[in-house]
């Protein structure tokens, strides 16, 4: 069953790039690019060569490997539906939020060990950027841990909730899809498609990164996106349908429709902006926590 699981993951890594990419060029009127194109691109990359400039130490060319290291492992935390996960302990829904912590952090020194103030800014706004979501992450963690009195991802889709916590399910669900455009670095928050390096956020910390490091970090950005999108899928399984066979396909539709019916019909944010979008964010998860606290309550009203 781990296997399975394990399979699926990778399927939903592998299916969301794509899924964007088909749903933005049919919502512009364009044929679109192949839909596994971004599994040719990655094939490019690993077979070049990586460059390095003098300026850099050993830290930066460790940092792909880091980075693709902690998303695969947080990937692995998160089960598929009903499926138990590859990895399972008490507390893992802590491990996961440190372990996509480290990738970041990791990527963070990695910008500022080059020297270049572009990429010094990039690595400043994904700081900040980081510290503001990772509450709401963990917000909405606490609230199915509450729901459930489960404190591993294996435990929390399987044992069941309540209809009542349906509610509460469904909005975890949709903040999680919200801190994906975050982390994933998409529109409005970030631009993967800009050439401006003034604006960019997580492209500009990779700007010297070539060949087989940049695929690596490519790899790693879908390995995230995936497992907070199962997260996302999972909740709101578990709400209706908290079967495999429901979840995958869901976390599919959820992120890759939502994404780019975005990416085609918003334009990015200000910059200015974009904390005040993270903090709503966050406020949306809190608000969630609390009304599964009261839910957990069982207050009657007479």
């Amino acid at each position: 069953m781990k296997i399975l699981n394990l399979l699926l993951i990778l399927a939903v890594a592998v299916a969301i790039p794509g899924t964007i990419n088909r749903t933005r060029a049919r919502l512009a009127g364009r044929r679109g690019i192949r839909f596994f194109q971004h599994l040719y691109d990655v094939r490019v990359l690993l077979r070049k060569g990586a460059v390095y400039s003098t300026t850099t130490s050993a830290l930066f060319r460790a940092v792909p490997s880091v980075y693709l290291g902690a998303a695969l492992v947080a990937m692995l935390f998160i089960p598929v539906g009903d499926l138990p996960a590859v990895l399972a302990f008490d507390g893992d829904l802590i491990a996961l939020a440190y372990t996509l912590a480290l990738g970041r952090t990791a990527l963070i020194l990695a910008a500022m060990d080059t020297g270049s103030p572009f990429e010094g800014m990039g690595a400043s706004r994904e700081a900040l950027y980081g510290a503001l979501s990772e509450p709401a992450l963990l917000l909405i963690l606490g609230t199915l841990a509450l729901l459930t009195g489960c404190t591993s991802f294996t435990d929390l889709f399987t044992v069941g909730c309540e209809g009542r916590y349906t509610i509460a399910l469904l909005l975890s669900a949709f903040v999680l899809i919200k801190l994906v455009f975050t982390e994933s670095g998409r529109v409005p928050v970030d631009d993967p498609r800009t050439h401006l390096e003034l604006t960019m956020i997580h492209e500009v910390m990779c700007l010297d990164y070539c060949g087989v490091d940049l695929a690596f970090i490519k790899i790693a950005g879908w390995c995230k996106t995936a497992a907070l999108s199962l997260l996302a899928a999972d909740a709101a399984a578990a709400a209706c349908c908290p079967h495999w066979w429901f979840a995958a396909p869901l976390a599919v539709v959820l992120t890759g429709c939502s994404v780019g019916v975005v990416e085609s019909t918003q334009a990015r944010n200000k910059l200015v902006r974009n904390t005040t979008f993270i903090l709503t964010i966050a406020a949306l998860a809190a608000l969630v926590f609390f009304t599964a606290y009261l839910l957990q309550l069982n207050i009657v009203l007479s």
